[in-house]
């Protein structure tokens, strides 16, 4: 039986040298221009955009002149610089590794068990991250404070993440990279458990606005404000807009 996520033929195997640098910075910052990518790098523009043409040219990286997920960066006045993307298979040559056996054991599962089955298996898998992540962020006294706290906690867990906060309107918890994001893709149980957790662990509900598992450039959780009732955080003072 052929599966929608089965890897297609011919996969190339992750960029190595200098391209594959470009390429790691890319996964951790999300879109960027050739210039801040030279300036990270330390390397000029000339050899910079060599490599960048190198990976577009391997499928691994896009050129776009609008960011279309995450926070835009400002910019100065003129034509608007070209922002570079890491593609699906840009992303997936860094964690493919795992994908085969992983969708292979969730297939399984989803056969013999149902969905109960796998709700249940990524329920456990949600709380397992967020008893290792439950300390770090709990130390935060505000939501601002412990969505910034559960992005560093991602950060440390490869998933490149970062809190951006707009604002009276909340804060977006971008992850740039997700390394199980092919398997999402088959399996949203997976996404919807872990956006569970981070309501738990931050202390109010949250919405996926996008997800990498649906072809999304990053995964984009937003965080209200606002605490739940029943905060799992009481010592907290609950953020709210002035009246």
């Amino acid at each position: 039986m052929k599966y929608p996520h089965d890897p297609a033929p011919g996969h190339q195997s992750a960029p190595t040298g200098a391209p594959a640098r470009v390429a790691r910075v890319l996964l951790e910052s999300g879109p960027t221009t050739a210039t801040e990518l030279g300036r990270t790098l330390g390397l000029t523009g000339t050899a910079i955009r060599r490599h960048l043409d190198s990976l577009v040219e391997s499928g691994f990286a896009e050129a776009s002149e609008t960011a279309l997920y995450g926070p835009t960066k400002p910019r100065g006045r003129g034509r608007p610089a070209k922002l570079y993307t890491l593609t699906d298979a840009g992303r997936s040559a860094f964690d493919q590794g795992y994908d085969d056996l992983a969708l292979a054991a969730l297939r399984h599962l989803a056969e013999t068990g149902g969905d109960a089955a796998l709700l249940s298996f990524a329920r456990k898998r949600a709380a397992e991250m967020e008893d290792r992540y439950r300390d770090i962020v709990s130390a935060g006294q505000s939501v601002t404070e412990r969505a910034e706290l559960l992005a560093q906690a991602l950060r440390a867990d490869g998933f490149a993440s970062s809190a951006n906060t707009s604002g009276d309107l909340g804060v977006q918890l971008c992850q740039h990279n997700c390394p199980v994001a092919h398997v999402a893709g088959e399996f949203p149980q997976l996404c919807d458990a872990e956006a569970e957790a981070f309501g738990r662990l931050v202390g109010t509900h949250v919405t996926r606005l996008a997800t990498l598992s649906h072809g999304d450039g990053i995964c984009t959780t937003h965080i209200p404000l606002r605490e739940m009732s029943n905060n799992p955080h009481p010592d907290h003072r609950s953020e709210r807009t002035p009246a």
